[in-house]
């Protein structure tokens, strides 16, 4: 049989059709089932406490801080030491030009003394029948008022030095030679270590209501690094400062042989009791979060798909939000490229094989 030449001719570019057709259907086909898993990484929702701990900065003092001043009123002659000087119980610190002072002690003394003569020539007086009972007795009030003028001389006299009260460090010093100062006006301020040391931090109304005096804290001071040392809180403030709105807390600090100094940074750690322990899941897990509610993706043990589930969550601290309801502990949520996900797509969980 013999083949007409238009059909024989027409063969050739109907197997070429044939072909690209068969060309275009494996290039641009549906890929495999496993070049379209998503990767995702996963990781498991826990229980945890959502209170955090509580951590504050202090400060360094002396449990005994003093104001040292002169009881009278006159000109600085010296001061003796200088701030941040170690100080010792009885040690001179600073004294009053004594001219004003030293007057009115020989002023009082010479009153005295006069007043000690008077009282003789009046008892003599009495003895010839000269003077009267009454003037003799006048006279011993005024020996009287003389000698406590001169006590009250001396006081002063005394208190126009000042000398440590105790042992401790000068915290400040306040005046210098040659300044005049006023009676009672704070010239020097001295810590005394006789009373230990403490810490002052101020801490927010939610933390300071999680503390209560004696509760125990673990401090840290940058000039000893790795040192711990134990602190208990002793005294809370009941009102805030009204410029910070915070409420200053004092712990007593065990030094042990460390040499503290007032104002060191110190660092403080509150062992306060946990609240109990609620599911938390990463806050880099949420998807559509509306107020308390938001959507997470799941992947099941043993599946290579992941679920979409509607949760509630409640509150956020750091990087972790609390689930009130939707997933149970234990569960793996989708944490990185939950954005690509859809209801029951399939996954690539990152690192497997």
């Amino acid at each position: 049989m013999t083949v007409p030449h238009s059909a024989s001719a027409a063969a050739p570019l109907l197997a070429i059709a044939l072909l690209s057709l068969v060309a275009a259907s494996c290039g641009n086909g549906p890929p495999p089932a496993e070049a379209r898993r998503v990767p995702v990484r996963v990781a498991p929702v826990e229980t945890a406490s959502m209170d955090p701990a509580i951590r504050a900065v202090g400060l360094l003092a002396t449990a005994d801080e003093v104001k040292l001043s002169f009881k009278t009123g006159g000109v600085v002659a010296a001061v003796l030491v200088e701030q941040g000087a170690r100080l010792h119980k009885g040690q001179l610190l600073a004294t009053l030009m004594q001219d004003e002072v030293g007057a009115a002690v020989a002023h009082a003394r010479a009153l005295a003394g006069k007043a000690d003569r008077d009282l003789e020539r009046g008892r003599a007086l009495l003895a010839d029948e000269v003077a009267t009972r009454e003037q003799l007795e006048n006279l011993e009030t005024a020996r009287d008022v003389a000698r406590a003028a001169l006590r009250a001389a001396e006081f002063n006299a005394r208190f126009s030095r000042i000398e440590a009260p105790g042992d401790g460090i000068l915290l400040r010093r306040l005046a210098e030679p040659g300044e005049l100062v006023a009676p009672g006006q704070p010239v020097l301020v001295a810590g005394l270590t006789g009373g230990g040391w403490i810490v002052q931090a101020w801490l927010a109304d939610r933390d300071v209501v999680r503390i209560a005096p004696g509760t125990h804290a673990t401090i840290t001071v940058d000039a000893y690094p790795g040192r711990q040392f134990d602190g208990n809180v002793t005294e809370m403030a009941s009102a805030a400062d009204p410029r910070s709105g915070t409420y200053e807390v004092q712990l007593a600090v065990d030094a042990q042989d460390a040499r503290f100094l007032s104002g060191m940074v110190a660092k403080i750690s509150f062992d306060v009791a946990s609240a109990e322990a609620v599911p938390v899941m990463p806050v880099s897990a949420l998807l559509e979060a509306d107020g308390s509610a938001a959507v997470v993706y799941v992947v099941a043990p043993g599946q290579d798909v992941a679920r979409r589930v509607a949760v509630r969550i409640g509150r956020l601290v750091g990087g972790r939000v609390e689930v009130v309801a939707g997933v149970e502990p234990g569960a793996q949520v989708v944490v990185e490229g939950a954005a690509y996900l859809r209801d029951g797509i399939p996954i690539q969980l990152a690192g497997a094989g």
